[in-house]
């Protein structure tokens, strides 16, 4: 990965604002795969075979909340998964994802605002990388829930660090108090980039919640 490429992953994780962050990924989506890939970066292979796991059917609508250039949703394709959607913040990251052809709808959005989906609309939602230092705040489980299906899956990824750090724990452990969400398992915790030079001792684990 080339230190042009850290510097752009290091802005991404301290962006101090949202149109900073948003900014950040609309310059860098164009090269955006390939930096993620010289880095080793796992999330996509995990949520696609945690999908294969939970969703049996292959026309289940799934929407990857933090879609990017839609890396998750080309290796659900493969897999057989032929109703994709996907909201982002950025409208780079979009246009690489709509131009893969693979996605039934794509549309622009912010986690933790209302998003523009119907109420359980979803059969599954996943989303990797968004949980994470200076991104989606926990708060953004509110609105997923409500657009997920009962017996629906919620898929997703959070940094060990930033777990409770972050009130994500707290606010999972709301919802599932409230009967809202059930807990179904969690992955050992993973280096996410583990062949990147500023960021290869960063972990997380994904984890599954079914809509109640």
């Amino acid at each position: 990965m080339s230190d042009a490429a850290e510097q752009q992953l290091a802005k991404a994780y301290h962006a101090s604002t949202r149109e900073t962050l948003v900014k950040t990924y609309d310059q860098w989506a164009d090269q955006y795969d390939a930096d993620m890939q010289g880095i080793g970066y796992i999330h996509p292979a995990v949520m696609a075979g945690l999908v294969a796991r939970c969703v049996l059917d292959a026309k289940a609508a799934i929407l990857d909340a933090g879609v990017g250039t839609g890396t998750i949703g080309h290796l659900l394709h493969i897999l057989g998964y032929s109703n994709l959607l996907g909201v982002d913040m950025s409208a780079g990251m979009l246009a690489k994802a709509r131009a893969r052809g693979i996605f039934a709808d794509l549309r622009q959005g912010v986690l933790g605002e209302t998003l523009d989906f119907e109420t359980a609309s979803m059969q599954a939602i996943v989303s990797s990388g968004t949980f994470t230092l200076g991104h989606a705040p926990a708060s953004s489980f509110d609105e997923l829930t409500r657009i997920l299906q009962p017996g629906g899956h919620l898929i997703f990824t959070v940094g060990c660090v930033v777990w409770h750090e972050a009130g994500f724990a707290a606010k999972l452990a709301e919802l599932v108090k409230a009967g809202v969400l059930s807990p179904i398992a969690s992955t050992a915790p993973y280096y996410t980039m583990p062949l990147s030079k500023t960021e290869g001792n960063f972990q997380a684990q994904a984890h599954i919640y079914q809509r109640t």
